[in-house]
């Protein structure tokens, strides 16, 4: 846990301040269970339907995002990672890691609709308003495909250079995606699928989660070495670097409060707030459950979303400690 820090340092356009953490007004307010085994990646909000996705082992399962019961689950996605929401057109797709393959899916009724054939382990995901496709980030072949729902086909794939991790967009028609082997951020052109331009993250190594202020276009990209870099998205230059916890693996931006969150594996969220384009300030530190890596935001209550499971002691630091089995959950986090 990132307890060390009682202030921070910011980095920004107009020079170096220090500014202190404040008590945390978040916590967690509900655990939902989840009786069923498995690792985990990715979870999806559908705001529409009021229910969370969550990817867990080789399926898919399906909560009330308000109460956290069971409502049902997607069986037989091999290694699943993420779930991108379609509600123009009534599916859900998930992104089978073992299988290279997207399962398409009823958001009513939560039955397979089709296979759909992608990259090398697929894995990252989101559907784009603005194209109206599907964007599935495929680890080993790195590179894009992207998928049109009106027909579940794959219409493009986009050599990226490098393995790709969580991406956004702009709501414009440019997409940003992380590279995670070669530390920048790759943006395309989502109607014409070409490459624009690449920028690099000075001083940030292993870049995974990714998230966007579309009002400022502003990116957080969280890295492995502990920091948190944000940039211009339109520029590529490099507006500040700031702490956050170890294992961290995704972030999200509140466009109401201003504030990105990134999940750190230790136990915490380190709660980034922009206060203006050019000024960002770790405002607080969160406490959560070890393993609770991953993120998704409610927009509509603002409540964060982490899955986690308890682990077995061990003295081998060099080892992931092993799940105990039975004890999946998530954490639903707010004030």
């Amino acid at each position: 846990m990132n307890t060390k820090f009682l202030s921070i340092v910011l980095f920004s356009a107009f020079g170096l301040s220090t500014f202190a953490q404040k008590k945390s007004t978040m916590k967690v307010l509900a655990v939902h269970k989840i009786q069923s085994d498995g690792g985990w990646d990715y979870l999806t909000v559908d705001q529409k339907n009021n229910n969370l996705f969550v990817s867990h082992g080789n399926q898919v399962n399906v909560l009330n995002k308000t109460n956290g019961d069971s409502v049902g689950v997607i069986h037989n996605t091999l290694g699943v990672h993420g779930i991108a929401i379609a509600n123009e057109f009534g599916k859900g797709y998930t992104t089978n890691g073992k299988s290279g393959t997207c399962t398409v899916f009823d958001l009513k009724n939560f039955m397979v609709m089709g296979q759909i054939k992608v990259g090398t382990n697929p894995d990252a995901t989101f559907f784009d308003v603005y194209s109206k496709k599907i964007i599935v980030f495929n680890g080993k072949s790195k590179d894009a495909s992207i998928i049109d729902p009106q027909n579940d086909q794959v219409v493009a794939t986009i050599p990226l250079g490098g393995k790709p991790e969580a991406g956004v967009s702009d709501g414009k028609g440019k997409i940003y995606v992380n590279i995670e082997d070669t530390g920048e951020i790759v943006c395309f052109d989502s109607k014409t699928f070409k490459v624009l331009s690449r920028f690099p993250l000075k001083g940030g190594e292993e870049p995974s989660g990714l998230a966007i202020d579309r009002n400022t276009s502003r990116l957080f990209s969280v890295c492995a070495n502990k920091v948190m870099i944000i940039l211009d998205a339109k520029t590529g230059k490099q507006l500040a670097s700031l702490p956050i916890g170890e294992e961290c693996d995704g972030v999200v931006f509140d466009p109401i409060s201003k504030t990105a969150y990134s999940s750190n594996g230790a136990g915490n969220i380190t709660a980034v707030k922009e206060i203006s384009a050019n000024k960002f300030v770790v405002q607080e530190t969160i406490k959560t459950e070890v393993g609770a890596r991953t993120i998704a935001l409610d927009a509509s209550n603002h409540h964060l979303y982490l899955p986690t499971a308890s682990f077995e002691k061990s003295t081998d630091a060099t080892q992931r400690p092993k799940r105990i089995s039975g004890t999946f959950r998530v954490l639903e986090v707010g004030q």
